[in-house]
């Protein structure tokens, strides 16, 4: 793997949406609407390089997608989007010009490790701060303008367990690796930690990693010495997809339960053949059959395959988006004939739609969603997929588990 890059800094430019040679470029975009009337800008801070790039290039689509859907329909929304790296500095300084734009509200970042640092800033700020895969425990606890559409990683870890045990039944021994810089990792493992022994399950073996490791040979020779039947990793997709790839080269054959930093087709070219079995715990289905998901899986196939699904992270960013987008639409109908969403002082205008948005109930990709008044996303529905791989080794799909 080529070593990832550090955050480059970049600086705001307005662009069309087809202006997207300068994405892959890592640069910043903001796009307006086409909608005439209010036009208020929202920003985005996610992950286009480093570690976590590949996660935030599913962001990136989503948000696109979108911003696309929504170009027509009031009210107006100039989307300015900023590289936040994959560590806490680059996200202080991505989150550092998203605030000082003025923003209405703040989709991102792309790490819960990210997100500690970061949305502490916006919430001092008094600006609603929507985390699009922020999903460990204690994100919304940060403060009154924090929310989240990415259910929480105490309720989607151990699914993909409980399916393992279920589809082995004969698992006893389990072993577990996780990386230790990364809050999100620390904090999906003791969930993991805590199923696997109220399972009645053993633990074999807990292996430290980090998120910058490429090379695993000595710990995975270490942990395979314990004899482990399953195996749990929590890490991102580089490490995370090598960690995978390596446990198969040295002979491991039994199930693998990864946690949601797996969860993107950005892990194929990593650990190629090997993904394949691979479960996760989905928060998206693209089986779903209502209007937003029909809307994203046309705008996501157009230009690919009829059948090709998005990733878990481009549902929720598109998700995040649109409850914004229906949220503001929705603060619009409420107030006096005439009256603009502009004509409200910034601060105010956040804290309405603040409001506003967690008393709403959205049809979205994710399903059906609501919010606690503490900004913590309740979704009704899950499913664990399994990795198929193709036969050319490099490209899959996430098949649903019944």
């Amino acid at each position: 793997m080529v070593p990832p890059r550090p955050p480059r800094p970049v600086q705001p430019q307005r662009l069309a949406l087809a202006a997207l040679a300068l994405l892959a470029a890592g640069g910043v975009v903001s796009s307006c609407s086409r909608q005439r009337g209010d036009q208020l800008r929202l920003g985005a801070g996610i992950a286009l390089t480093g570690n976590a790039g590949l996660l935030g290039q599913d962001a990136r689509t989503g948000l696109d997608l979108a911003q696309g859907h929504y170009a027509d329909r009031a009210p107006g929304l100039e989307l300015q989007l900023e590289d936040t790296g994959s560590d806490e500095a680059g996200a202080t300084v991505a989150f550092r010009r998203l605030i000082n734009a003025k923003p209405v509200a703040i989709l991102g970042p792309s790490l819960s490790q990210q997100g500690f640092a970061v949305m502490p800033m916006a919430d001092r700020a008094g600006i609603p701060v929507i985390g699009v895969s922020t999903t460990a425990e204690g994100i919304p606890q940060i403060g009154p303008f924090v929310a989240r559409v990415a259910s929480p990683v105490t309720v989607v870890a151990p699914l993909s367990l409980a399916k393992a045990v279920q589809l082995h039944p004969g698992i006893q021994r389990v072993a577990v690796f996780f990386a230790q810089d990364d809050a999100f990792c620390t904090s999906e493992t003791q969930i993991f930690q805590r199923a696997i022994r109220a399972k009645g399950l053993e633990l074999v073996a807990v292996q430290r990693t980090s998120v910058s490791d490429t090379d695993f040979h000595i710990p995975i020779t270490n942990v395979l010495r314990s004899r482990p039947q399953l195996v749990v990793i929590s890490a991102l997709v580089s490490d995370g997809g090598n960690l995978v790839r390596q446990l198969r080269e040295l002979g491991y054959s039994g199930p693998i339960v990864a946690g949601n930093g797996l969860n993107t087709p950005n892990i194929y070219p990593v650990c190629q053949r090997h993904c394949d079995g691979l479960m996760i715990t989905q928060a998206y289905n693209p089986k779903l059959d209502n209007a937003s998901n029909r809307t994203l899986l046309a705008g996501f196939r157009r230009g690919r395959a009829a059948d090709a699904v998005p990733p878990q992270v481009t549902a929720q960013a598109f998700t995040a988006y649109q409850v914004v987008h229906e949220a503001l639409a929705t603060l619009k109908g409420s107030l006096p004939q005439g009256t603009t969403l502009t004509s409200l002082p910034l601060p105010e205008l956040r804290q309405r739609l603040l409001k506003t948005l967690l008393a709403g109930t959205y049809q979205t990709p994710l399903g059906q969603l609501r919010f606690t008044p503490e900004g913590d996303v309740l979704q009704r529905d899950f499913s664990v997929a399994r990795v198929q791989m193709n036969p050319d080794g490099r490209s899959g799909r996430f098949v649903q588990l019944p």
